[in-house]
């Protein structure tokens, strides 16, 4: 029911908005109450708890699976919106005087793409803190991370993979881009951009390909997405790509173009296990921009 207008509105409890989105991400109440530290029976009475404050079900359940329904997935979107904007509050006013050094690793397309708007928000709320970043492929990346010369980077990984200490940012699907109006997709063998061993979309692509026992070359290789770029749309080659990756000058190519069908992949974010505040502060910036785009699809 809804509140009268001359009534008070109730305030949404924050901790209980991260329930409800970890339960949206993970389509598990077990899964999302181990992500925030509580058990399955005290999920459920949050849960029971924002419905009756609402007057809607935000979920749909059964023996299998959970589900949102359609105010479930009208209240994500605020949702994420009021945590990134909470986390970006608390890290502004609560330790604004942090001081030091963090060494943060990206793989180069995502370095390009996320770590602009991650830096410029994290130099505004903490002046005092300098980032050193090293952009690199994911597996060097996990080495760094082993033998602590980076305090947190960013990787890409297969969803078949399992990562120690990694949480998983975003999920997507990879696909085979070609350029719009192109033709390498019809041509024998297969051109092929890729990146050197080691790349998770390389993995999945060769992986496809030998699936269906399709003939291709290695047209042209680059371990920067600009220059993936260049080949795509001089149409010299198709390559796999992220689906969010593909732009007005770029199309999807599936099943009806003679392509297979790829896997998903993730990106993952790993920590330092004894990381510094300056770093724990950094790690909740990353997180608040991937809380953005999941909602608005930008960085």
């Amino acid at each position: 029911m809804n509140a009268p207008l001359n009534h008070p509105l109730p305030l949404l409890d924050l901790d209980v908005l991260r329930t409800f989105v970890a339960i949206a991400e993970t389509g598990s109440f077990t899964t999302a109450a181990n992500a925030v530290y509580r058990t399955p029976s005290a999920v459920s009475m949050q849960i029971k708890k924002l419905e009756d404050i609402l007057g809607r079900a935000v979920f749909v359940r059964d023996a299998r699976s959970v589900s949102l329904t359609t105010d479930g997935e009208m209240l994500l979107g605020y949702a994420r919106r009021m945590l990134a904007v909470n986390r970006e509050a608390v890290s502004k006013f609560i330790v604004p005087d942090i001081t030091g050094v963090v060494r943060l690793g990206s793989p180069d397309d995502f370095g390009e793409r996320v770590l602009p708007s991650v830096l410029k928000r994290f130099a505004q709320s903490h002046p005092s803190v300098a980032v050193d970043v090293t952009i690199d492929q994911s597996s060097n990346l996990r080495r760094r991370m082993d033998d602590r010369s980076l305090d947190i980077t960013l990787l890409t990984n297969s969803v078949r993979v399992s990562m120690d200490n990694a949480e998983v940012m975003m999920t997507e699907p990879i696909v085979w881009a070609g350029a719009k109006g192109g033709c390498a997709h019809m041509r024998e063998p297969l051109p092929v951009s890729i990146w050197e061993e080691g790349c998770a979309w390389r993995a999945g692509a060769l992986e496809a390909l030998g699936r269906v026992a399709r003939n291709f070359r290695v047209a042209y290789m680059s371990a920067h997405t600009a220059g993936q770029r260049a080949a795509i749309l001089a149409d010299l080659a198709i390559a796999p790509l992220p689906k969010s990756f593909l732009g007005d000058d770029m199309v999807e190519l599936t099943v009806e173009d003679g392509l297979p069908e790829m896997p998903n992949y993730s990106l993952a974010m790993v920590v330092a296990p004894d990381a510094s505040a300056p770093v724990l502060a950094a790690a909740d910036h990353i997180r608040a921009a991937f809380a953005i785009f999941k909602e608005t699809g930008r960085f």
